[in-house]
């Protein structure tokens, strides 16, 4: 029997985009890059950097492109790292569209610039999505809620946290991290106590930080060591309660 012969219209059309979710910290509060759609579907609506995947390029290399003609942001100082896949039938109204999500870490991230495809690029509070305050176009609040939590996850066992930062930083500003990405509030001697516990997890850079204006005295800098685990891992405690 006469196989026959491969024949692409056989199968449905369908396409491969890659989006990219963006986290920074921007006066002690965790904030998520966004940019405005400049063209349908969702015109004007807020969704994360990305789009679609070149005939003959690599996924990866398709996020890096798109994040800079979206926001200006080159991978040179960044750490891609890949978050999941997602390909509900209906997450594209033009067509089965199956995407590629990204996630990384930017320190202080204030005033993004919009090109390409996006028509504006800001840093929103992750608060103002969590609330259902902001909708995001397609299913990228889903995308992003899931990349939060790996961030958050991360943060237990890894020096993830540490990438928030450009140059060093003290204890209670590497603690002041912790308490805006979990919303919580952290016992500053038992954090300090958590981080001694892992050898090597911070290095002190040996210098000291400004002294502060109210009169405080200066505290040790520290930068990312080279253990890259938290052992003991460090718990999330419960959310601080609305209003406190």
């Amino acid at each position: 029997m006469t196989e026959k012969p491969y024949d692409p219209h056989d199968y449905p059309p369908f396409a491969v985009t890659v989006d990219v979710v963006i986290l920074t910290m921007v006066k002690k509060t965790l904030k998520i890059l966004l940019i405005q759609r400049g063209q349908g579907p969702f015109r004007d609506a807020w969704a994360l950097p990305g789009g679609f995947v070149l005939p003959d390029e690599d996924l990866r290399d398709a996020a890096v492109r798109e994040l800079k003609e979206e926001t200006n942001i080159s991978d040179d100082a960044i750490h891609l790292e890949q978050l999941g896949t997602y390909g509900s039938p209906e997450r594209d109204p033009r067509m089965r569209v199956v995407t590629v999500a990204y996630w990384a870490i930017v320190p202080n991230l204030d005033k993004p610039i919009g090109g390409g495809d996006a028509r504006h690029a800001e840093v929103v509070p992750v608060a103002e999505i969590e609330s259902g305050r902001l909708r995001l176009a397609f299913d990228h609040e889903k995308i992003l809620i899931d990349a939060i939590e790996r961030m958050r996850s991360k943060m237990e066992y890894t020096n993830v946290a540490t990438n928030f930062f450009e140059d060093s930083f003290t204890v209670s500003e590497f603690r002041n991290v912790y308490e805006a990405a979990w919303d919580t509030e952290l016992n500053p001697g038992n954090f300090q106590r958590k981080l001694q516990q892992s050898a090597d997890f911070l290095t002190p850079t040996g210098e000291k930080s400004p002294s502060e204006s109210s009169g405080g005295r200066p505290a040790d800098l520290y930068k990312a060591g080279p253990e890259k685990d938290l052992s003991p891992p460090l718990k999330r405690s419960k959310p601080k309660k609305p209003g406190k």
